[in-house]
């Protein structure tokens, strides 16, 4: 195992040493071993309950260096500075077996300079549903977080009720956010901003190094990146819930599991955070916001691009998700290479799921194991407008026949298609069996998530929807 603290070291006007303060009787639940085995950590760390243990001692290997980070970012459109790891600590970058530094980031260990007078705890509740959500959207092939191990407690924090207080460890390229650069910016610390900068370029994105205007490459990356990501969200039915500038990743990774949720019936303006009265980050409104976030961090470049340069970077935001959105979306109906027949076809799919109120994943998935061949598949009966879906599925049978190979369209679908996705009620099914300490449906649910594709899925617990589809309403506390 090599350590580094290349974040800390080389920034440390950007940071705050904090020790990490674990919640009462720490105990290790959950670990990802394939994960800690990757990036090579001690085996004994995950032994006898000894992690636990060893983030409450200052000299472990660690807490010696950790540090809370100072950002800003725009929260529901306005500008909040007094923002950073309020709940969070980097405590090291470890080196994978590809030689990457990936960030351990300790979340629920107590307050920093950052908590703006809380508690710096984070719920069982919120921080089961992270450790969940990030591993499913990593095996979903959504760029995401990732999660390494997650600990109970005996401590007792209030939200807005008593909840039990716990932690997690997760994994990423760094922890630099949108909100990082725009906060020096806002401020005017262009030296700062500077440093941050560099660092970025030689530890993230070197190759940007061997452009014209570094800046500029680097802008376009991101951009890229977040384009893509969204439009992979809005291809699985993934509601963030919370797209602040300081929740958006600069690596364009899925980031800060807070109310985020799949839907179920598809609803394309469907909301999930109870606080977002306004749907400002509603289903539908996702690919907006993104480029309005970007065009946020965009500022953060202007000393460095002229503005036709992060115009030049920012037009590139649109096509690349149209591209990624319509290639996978296509995929997940066995087509191929988007022209307008198809994505005529694929509109009408989801105008009947939106009109008759089907759940999303679950009837793209008993499609993707319909018989192409059949007039009247099962699926059929899904559908209350009979006619329509007749229509429909005339059109779609000739498009699949005319591309030919249905075998090799059949095999693609059943890749593109989960059974398993963490559902919300699955999620609180879990939550509330932690909350009597029985982790066992977390590790069943863990365990399916890695391969949501497999068909051995579709008949269990973890593939049904829920059996009511009342508003789910959920809460950005953690």
């Amino acid at each position: 195992m090599k350590l580094t603290h290349l974040y800390a070291t080389e920034l440390p006007e950007l940071v705050s040493s904090v020790t990490p303060q674990p919640p009462a009787n720490s105990t290790l639940q959950l670990v990802n071993t394939a994960l800690a085995e990757e990036l090579g950590l001690p085996a004994q760390w995950w032994q006898n309950n000894y992690l636990a243990g060893a983030l409450s001692d200052p000299d472990f290997v660690l807490c010696r260096q950790s540090v809370a980070q100072k950002y800003g970012g725009h929260q529901f459109g306005h500008w909040n500075p007094m923002l950073g790891d309020g709940r969070g600590l980097l405590l090291a970058e470890v080196q994978n077996s590809k030689q990457q530094h990936i960030d351990l980031h300790l979340k629920g260990a107590g307050p920093t300079p950052y908590s703006r007078h809380a508690d710096g705890r984070a719920v069982l509740r919120s921080t089961l549903r992270e450790y969940i959500g990030g591993e499913a959207l990593h095996y979903l092939g959504i760029p995401s977080s990732r999660s390494l191990c997650l600990f109970n407690s005996d401590e007792t924090i209030y939200r807005e009720t008593p909840e039990t207080a716990a932690m997690m460890i997760r994994t990423a390229a760094s922890h630099i956010r949108f909100g990082h650069f725009e906060y020096y910016y806002h401020h005017n610390q262009h030296q700062a901003l500077q440093q941050l900068f560099e660092h970025t370029f030689i530890h993230h994105f070197p190759e940007a190094l061997k452009s014209d205007n570094p800046h500029q490459a680097l802008l376009r990356t991101i951009t890229l990146r977040t384009a893509r990501m969204i439009a992979l969200w809005q291809a699985y039915g993934f509601v963030h819930g919370v797209m602040n500038t300081d929740n958006m990743s600069i690596h364009g990774i899925t980031f800060d599991y807070g109310p985020f949720a799949f839907l179920d019936n598809f609803e394309s303006n469907a909301v999930f955070n109870h606080t977002d009265q306004q749907g400002r980050y509603a289903f539908d409104q996702q690919p907006g916001i993104g480029l309005w976030n970007l065009y946020a961090l965009s500022q953060a470049f202007s000393a460095f691009c002229s503005q036709p340069e992060i115009d030049e970077c920012l037009a590139l935001y649109e096509p690349t998700f149209m591209q990624q959105y319509q290639q996978t979306m296509l995929q997940r109906i066995g087509l191929n290479k988007p022209d307008s027949t198809k994505l005529a076809v694929l509109n009408r799919w989801l105008s009947m799921l939106s009109d008759q109120q089907r759940d999303y994943t679950k009837t793209f998935r008993q499609l993707s194991l319909s018989d192409i061949e059949s007039s009247a598949p099962t699926l059929r009966d899904q559908f209350i407008d009979r006619v329509a879906f007749d229509e429909w599925w005339h059109d779609y049978q000739q498009l699949r026949t005319k591309e030919g190979d249905t075998n090799a369209q059949q095999l693609m679908m059943q890749t593109h298609n989960p059974a398993v996705i963490p559902r919300t009620h699955h999620l609180q099914y879990v939550i509330d069996s932690a909350k009597q300490n029985n982790f066992k449906p977390a590790e069943e649910l863990l365990e399916a998530i890695k391969t949501p594709f497999d068909t051995r899925w579709d008949e269990t617990r973890w593939a049904l929807p829920p059996l009511t589809t009342s508003a789910v309403s959920l809460s950005c506390s953690s």
